[in-house]
């Protein structure tokens, strides 16, 4: 048991994650993710968690595994086109993930989430974390035009709001 990474997550404060993803920041995000998606047929869902719950602490969860089990909860894979993108902050690990539905990911390599998932976390370690999540966003959004372009109609079909869980 890991007593360090315990702590850290029961203690992780919901007030500390607001205060990093403030109204103003989650509010830019909303506008960032509405904006990429008009330009193609792929779903964004931005996630962010303070610190895990108890039971996924006592199991060892990983942030990834954490991220896949909101990937299911939240039915990001249940997209028309299986094109949803799960973008999940782990604060209290301090860990980016993010989660690709098959439609997508056969067609983007894994370390081109992972190389964005980095940058991410470099710039929150820069206490930058709006800037850290709009670039997530634009560099997710330049993905998704590349390989599914919105050509046609294109559904709105999961809340662009981020997830402050």
């Amino acid at each position: 048991m890991d007593i360090g990474r315990w702590l850290r997550h029961l203690l992780a404060p919901q007030w500390w994650v607001l205060r990093a993803f403030d109204r103003a920041t989650l509010d830019a995000i909303e506008h960032a993710v509405g904006a990429s998606e008009s330009r193609h047929h792929g779903e964004l869902r931005f996630v962010v968690e303070g610190g895990l719950p108890v039971a996924h602490l006592w199991r060892r969860a990983t942030p990834r595994e954490r991220a896949l089990e909101l990937f299911s909860a939240l039915r990001v894979w249940d997209t028309a086109e299986n094109s949803g993108i799960l973008i999940y902050v782990q604060m209290a690990d301090r860990s980016v993930e993010i989660v690709a539905d098959r439609g997508i990911a056969a067609l983007v390599r894994h370390d081109e989430w992972e190389r964005i998932c980095r940058t991410m976390e470099q710039a929150f370690r820069g206490r930058d974390f709006r800037g850290g999540a709009l670039a997530a966003i634009d560099a997710a959004s330049a993905i998704l035009t590349q390989h599914l372009p919105a050509e046609t109609a294109n559904p709105d079909e999961l809340p662009d709001r981020p997830l402050v869980v």
